[in-house]
C-alpha cells in the first residue's frame, strides 16, 4: 500500500485528525498532550495549511482550546467557525463565526468561506453527524503509534449502523490497511 497522495484543494469536506490507534482523537477532557513526541511525513502540515479554506469545529473543543491561531501551529489563518447551541455566551473572538444552525447549513457557509478550498471539520461530532448525512467527502486520518485506551472516539454511534468507506490509497478500495508496532518498553 502506498501512502497517500498529496492533499488537494478541491472545496471537499474534509474530516480530518490524527488518531490513537485505538481511535481517540483527543484523550479524556479532551486532553492533547499524548500527541507530543508524535512526528509526521514531511510536508504534511505545508500541504493542509495550502489546501484549507476554512475550519469548521464544536463549541466543546473550542471552549478547551479557544485560541485560533491554535490551526497547525499557527501556520494557517482564515475563516473558524464554531457550531454551538449558544452563540450568545460565547467569547467573541476575530476570525471565529460562533454558529448556531444545522449542520448542513454550518457546511454550505463554511464551503462558501474556504473559496474553493477545503473545508476542515476538526469535531469527531460534528464529523459523524456530517458522515450519517452524507455529507463528508472525504475522511484522512494519521494513526499515531499509541493506545490511550479512553478519550474521544472518533465516531461514537452507539446503536448506528456500520459506514462502510473506500480506501483511496491502493489498488483495491475494500482492502483492510495493514499496521504493524512494537510495545515501547517505559522507563
Amino acid at each position: 500500500m502506498r501512502d497517500t497522495e498529496p492533499q488537494t484543494a478541491g472545496g471537499k469536506v474534509l474530516w480530518h485528525f490524527t488518531m490513537s490507534l485505538d481511535g481517540f482523537v483527543a484523550g479524556p477532557e479532551h486532553a492533547m498532550d499524548w500527541m507530543s513526541g508524535i512526528t509526521n511525513r514531511d510536508g504534511l502540515i505545508d500541504e493542509y495549511v495550502e489546501t484549507t479554506g476554512a475550519v469548521l469545529g464544536g463549541r466543546v473543543g473550542w471552549d478547551m482550546f479557544p485560541d485560533p491561531s491554535m490551526t497547525y501551529g499557527g501556520a494557517w489563518q482564515g475563516p473558524l467557525f464554531v457550531l454551538t447551541h449558544h452563540p450568545e455566551d460565547a467569547q467573541p473572538v476575530d476570525g471565529v463565526t460562533f454558529l448556531d444552525c444545522d449542520v448542513a447549513e454550518a457546511v454550505r457557509i463554511g464551503l462558501e468561506a474556504a473559496a474553493g478550498k477545503n473545508l476542515e471539520v476538526l469535531s469527531p461530532s460534528i464529523g459523524s453527524q456530517l458522515l450519517e448525512r452524507g455529507l463528508i467527502d472525504e475522511i484522512d486520518l494519521h494513526i499515531a503509534p499509541i493506545l490511550l485506551g479512553d478519550g474521544i472516539w472518533l465516531h461514537h454511534a452507539p446503536g448506528g449502523t456500520p459506514i462502510r468507506l473506500s480506501l483511496v490509497n491502493g489498488d483495491d478500495p475494500t482492502a483492510e490497511v495493514n499496521l504493524r508496532y512494537r510495545p515501547v518498553a517505559s522507563g
